[in-house]
């Protein structure tokens, strides 16, 4: 199986997931902004908490990748000023929206016209984004470190 097939899999089973949990719903997400019902909280909540036990494990037992047998790893980065503003535009942009990135496959694919409009913002901004890094790493750089930066 191939790591495309794979992970077409695996996001298929989340996105099943998400709708069974209702994490595309605007409503249950407004509730959950506005205090009122923690139901979302307690879902995430869950999921750090399996995640947590999943990578203390993983790094306990060098393990390798299912599909790809390479072996799993990664890089600890302290926080700075822009994981700070990511998180606040994130906030704003789910506050405003009503949803998150994660759900938006789902909600187009409940028919809600209203993850149209998150999908077109979530590829507006990445887009931004990767324009802004370019102007930034040319503003700093020659064009032959930009060509390798990118």
């Amino acid at each position: 199986m191939t790591a495309r097939l794979a992970g077409l899999i695996v996001g298929i089973g989340a996105g099943f997931v998400m709708s069974w949990a209702r994490l595309s719903d605007p409503a249950v997400i407004r509730d959950m902004l506005l205090l009122r019902d923690p139901y979302v909280f307690l879902v995430m909540g869950s999921a750090v908490a399996v995640a947590a036990v999943g990578v203390r494990l993983v790094k306990a037992v060098v393990v390798r990748a299912l599909v790809t047998a390479e072996p799993i790893g990664w890089t600890v980065e302290r926080p700075g000023p822009r994981h700070v503003g990511g998180s606040l535009l994130f906030a704003a942009g789910w506050s405003v929206a009503g949803t998150c990135p994660g759900p938006v496959a789902v909600m187009i694919g409940e028919g809600r016209l209203g993850g149209l409009a998150v999908a077109a913002g979530l590829i507006a901004g990445v887009t931004m984004q990767r324009a802004w890094m370019r102007r930034r790493v040319d503003s700093r750089h020659s064009p032959m470190q930009i060509t390798a930066a990118l």
